[in-house]
């Protein structure tokens, strides 16, 4: 339980919070709409009034939040100040995406509500002006501003439209039409099948959310719905003056003519503080995107992945982070997430990208990747970077114990973390407070080892110099295999080094048997908080969460850790 609580605790209480102001905010407007200054209003609307009017203010709160985990410099400043005072706290922020994919289908939701709501709403409109009885309430009030009165109820002015002209002709009807078909292409676009195969229709689509947010601050301004005024109420007592409406504006029948007035805009208040915020995000990224990248060495790799080591004045960086990539002549919008590979020791920083799309392939070929020479140093792509950001990986070196699990390319946050081990090592560094790495790598593919093995090389022959070689103890597992790779590495299975790898340390075909090794390292650190780190797919992170949870016994604690971008 107490793992548990160390995990997910301060997840969970951040979600109940959020979705308790949610209802909160539901229920209170819901039933904001059923005072007496609305009762004329519910003749002709009836609940549909507040079915409308709860869930807008949800929309406003969910607005207000749904920019604020995308700010990825604010939460990389905020990473950075809070984690000295709790690692919890700042693991948190490495949820960022979810949290703002929750916000999302909370707005989703919302804006289903609201639309539902606001149709039976105009339908109601419309059906009180079509039926002109005079001897009815709803055709009385609908009839109020139509002379020299400006003050109106229903906004529906004649019987001689339809509610799709009304939609089109209404700045709350354009608004919101702009606003539903934004947020429809945005989700349908965020989709995992839409994001992997075709990664920049969910860039660009995603970059509607400027039509959605100036459609959101103007929606309101329209003031469709409106309600009675405090004078108006004075001189027009509803509970006394409804049953009377023929006698309204007769002197001497206590009940004047009503008055309306709608609701002065209230989104922009909302949404304003995280607007300017972001404005300042992209002004930061705009800045960062117009300082000097030098490539100064690309390096093509066996496995199809390219490597780009760069110069930056001023970059500094820790361990496992990440930053954006940019390539000009690629596409000036686009901008890739990809984790640094090299150490904080190192005179350059570097990242590993696998070519596994359309716009990977175009960088590929534009460093020369397709060419049997290599590239001009005058003639390689202007690349420009905006971070380093933080991840959870920042944190690896605060246990005394860490098991680093990578799968195929995700290994590259690791290759950074061991990189710096080996640095620290040869530097004498004392305050490394690690003492134990447990590193897995898992792959479905013999070439995805070609471009790591050098790096793992290097360190099992350090480690074994310095007489650490239990301080690194790493898993390397091939998960697919063909026959004929099934016969060579049969055939020199016994030799002293691996068939694969060329390491001692021999790899394992399938998969680990996760629950053998928690028990195992357990047993190992008793009474120890073992952190565990995964870059690679989310069934794998629930996995090894659950493994976590399970062997934090008799004083181990496992934290789980997972790369989010």
């Amino acid at each position: 339980m107490g793992n548990f609580a160390a995990n997910e605790g301060l997840s969970i209480f951040v979600i109940l919070v959020w979705l308790g102001i949610n209802a909160f905010l539901f229920v209170h407007f819901y039933m904001r709409f059923l005072a007496e200054r609305w009762f004329y209003t519910r003749v002709l609307l009836g609940h549909a009034l507040s079915w409308a009017r709860a869930p807008a203010a949800c929309l406003n709160f969910n607005c207000m939040l749904i920019l604020l985990p995308v700010c990825r410099n604010l939460l990389s400043f905020l990473r950075g100040s809070i984690q000295h005072c709790s690692r919890s706290a700042a693991r948190q922020l490495d949820r960022n995406i979810t949290f703002h994919k929750l916000v999302a289908y909370m707005i989703a939701f919302h804006t289903a509500v609201h639309i539902i709501a606001h149709l039976f709403n105009f339908e109601y409109f419309m059906d009180a002006q079509l039926d002109r009885n005079s001897s009815l309430l709803t055709f009385v009030l609908s009839e109020i501003g139509n002379h020299d009165n400006a003050s109106f109820l229903n906004p529906i002015r004649t019987n001689e439209t339809n509610t799709t002209v009304v939609m089109f002709t209404t700045v709350a009807g354009l608004t919101g039409v702009a606003i539903t078909l934004a947020l429809i292409l945005i989700i349908t676009s965020s989709m995992e099948v839409i994001r992997r195969s075709y990664f920049e229709v969910f860039w660009y689509m995603h970059h509607l959310f400027v039509i959605f947010f100036i459609g959101l601050v103007f929606h309101g301004f329209g003031r469709i719905v409106r309600g009675q005024t405090p004078d108006s109420l004075k001189a027009n007592d509803p509970e006394l003056c409804a049953e009377r409406f023929e006698f309204w504006g007769r002197n001497g029948s206590g009940c004047a003519v009503p008055e309306f007035a709608g609701n002065p805009p209230m989104t922009w208040k909302w949404v304003v503080g995280p607007m300017i915020l972001y404005v300042c995000e992209r002004l930061v990224r705009f800045y960062r995107a117009h300082q000097k990248v030098v490539l100064t060495k690309v390096v093509m790799h066996p496995s199809k992945t390219l490597e780009l080591q760069m110069k930056k004045k001023g970059f500094r960086m820790e361990v496992g982070q990440y930053v954006f990539i940019q390539c000009a002549s690629v596409s000036r919008l686009e901008w890739h997430p990809f984790t640094l590979t090299s150490a904080p020791e190192e005179d350059y920083f570097s990242a590993h990208i696998r070519i596994v799309g359309d716009w990977t392939q175009a960088l590929y070929e534009a460093c020369g990747g397709d060419k049997a020479k290599p590239q001009e140093a005058w003639k390689l792509p202007k690349i420009a970077i905006d971070g380093p950001f933080g991840t959870a990986s920042e944190d690896v070196f605060r246990y005394e114990a860490v098991m680093l699990v990578g799968t195929g390319i995700g290994v590259t946050p690791f290759a950074s973390i061991l990189k710096s081990v080996w640095y620290k090592h040869i530097q004498n560094d004392q305050e490394v407070f690690t003492k134990k790495i447990y590193f897995y790598w898992l792959c479905p593919e013999t070439q995805a080892f070609e471009w790591f093995a050098d790096l793992l090389q290097s360190l099992e022959g350090q480690m074994a110099e310095k007489g650490m070689s239990d301080f690194l103890s790493y898993n390397i597992y091939l998960t697919r295999w063909k026959d004929a790779e099934a016969t060579h590495f049969h055939v020199h299975h016994e030799e002293e080094s691996d068939p694969i790898t060329g390491l001692k340390q021999k790899t394992h075909y399938g998969k680990p048997n996760w629950d053998n090794e928690f028990t195992g390292i357990g047993s190992k650190h008793p009474g120890t908080k073992v952190g565990v780190f995964l870059c690679g797919p989310a069934q794998l992170g629930k996995s090894l969460a659950k493994q976590c949870l399970s062997h934090s016994e008799n004083g181990v604690e496992f934290i789980f850790n997972k790369e989010n971008f």
